[in-house]
């Protein structure tokens, strides 16, 4: 006869199932988004009883919730405004060859994906990278592709360049998270960014030559006022946050609950801005929902046991070095693709925690980040960057 713990195993097995079962097949399905189903996974938690009603306040994470309200409503006025395709164009303009064109492309792509949201840049990018490919006279898919990949690469090097990023920033316990990032992902990032470049030139045959991007990024801003407050709260944001690190590092009073910064820094910009409705209307509340109900889903599934069985199969105790990175990273580039990246880093952070791993094994915690984020390239659905660039070119 079963018992409790044997059902409650079951019905997380079959939440998993169907989880995974709607992303692959979700094309047959567009007017369902994500968010929607993940909305009904959690309903699913809740009436089982995997997830108490009463505790659904415990399972959702407030600073997450707030950090994503902060960022895409600063984001999303500097989308509006122009300015972050002003920027994008600005350095791409200073460019005078092909080749050092779409290497800088690609440069571009990423540094905005870290500091302010891959999925923003994705709905901005394709209609930069269209336009430089008519400047430099080359197919517009190999450009595309590039923002693909270039999004996804530069959002892994920083906590606020990607959601994942900032789940194991806020829970993982690591005493400085940006610094930590840049520390080990900086440089490895900016190289990837450059053969990623050259290795689409190469197999899309694009020949260098001279070329002359004559481009007036001020055209690109269309509200100049809003572009000016949406840059300094961005630019306040990164300013904090790394001050903030850089006050934890030396054991100084700091903000520990840093994912509150870039809403209150966004709390005093709203009331700046020329049009504040349409600034929260910018904000992405499908994703927000998503995150609200995908914490409840999978405390559910946590709560369960399902999952610590499984991982514990791969990584039954804390492993370090060489050999714990190696596991981490395969264990995430598989499990990335059946559960998408932000789910599966909810459940291996509750898993990596419980089993010992803290907030001093930062290369750990950094090898999670860094293979569930890059794992977005290796599929159409493993990202929902890249769901959101081909929506934006079925628009077009």
């Amino acid at each position: 006869m079963l018992d409790i713990g044997s059902i409650d195993r079951i019905v997380a097995g079959v939440i998993l199932v169907s989880l995974v079962a709607f992303l692959i097949t979700r094309t047959r399905w567009p007017h369902i988004p994500i968010w929607a189903f993940m909305a009904f996974t959690s309903f699913l938690s809740v009436v089982t009883g995997l997830t108490p009603i009463d505790r659904l306040s415990e399972s959702i994470n407030i600073e997450v919730i707030l950090f994503l309200v902060g960022m895409f409503s600063i984001v999303g006025v500097a989308e509006s405004s122009g300015l972050l395709e002003a920027l994008s164009l600005l350095l791409v303009s200073r460019f005078r060859s092909v080749r050092v064109a779409v290497v800088g492309l690609s440069l571009v792509f990423g540094f905005l994906a870290a500091i302010a949201v891959n999925d923003t840049v994705a709905v901005m990018g394709p209609a930069i990278a269209v336009f430089i490919s008519k400047v430099l006279r080359v197919d517009p898919k190999p450009l595309l592709l590039l923002l693909a990949f270039s999004i996804t690469i530069g959002s892994t090097m920083t906590p606020i360049g990607n959601p994942q990023n900032m789940l194991i920033a806020v829970e993982s316990g690591l005493k400085a998270p940006f610094t930590s990032f840049l520390y080990y992902l900086l440089i490895p990032t900016i190289i990837n960014l450059v053969i990623t470049a050259l290795i689409i030139m190469r197999l899309y045959g694009i020949a260098d030559m001279c070329v002359n991007v004559l481009v007036v990024p001020g055209e690109r801003i269309r509200n100049y006022r809003d572009a000016v407050i949406s840059g300094l709260a961005l630019a306040l944001t990164i300013a904090s946050l790394i001050v903030n690190d850089v006050l934890a590092l030396l054991g100084m009073p700091h903000i520990e609950h840093r994912g509150f910064i870039p809403f209150v820094i966004a709390a005093a910009m709203l009331i700046l801005v020329s049009k504040p409705r349409e600034a929260i209307g910018r904000v992405d509340w499908g994703t927000i929902v998503f995150f609200i109900t995908m914490f409840i889903t999978m405390d559910g599934v946590w709560r369960s046991g399902l999952v610590a069985d499984l991982l514990s199969l791969a990584i039954p105790t804390p492993v370090h070095g060489l050999q714990g990175f190696t596991v981490i990273t395969l264990l995430s580039l598989a499990l990335s693709q059946l559960l998408s990246n932000v789910p599966y880093v909810r459940l291996a952070l509750n898993y990596m925690e419980s089993i010992g791993y803290t907030g001093g094994d930062e290369r750990e915690w950094i090898a999670l980040a860094m293979s569930s984020t890059i794992a977005g390239n290796l599929t159409l659905l493993g990202a929902a960057s890249n769901i959101i660039i081909l929506e934006r070119l079925l628009q077009s």
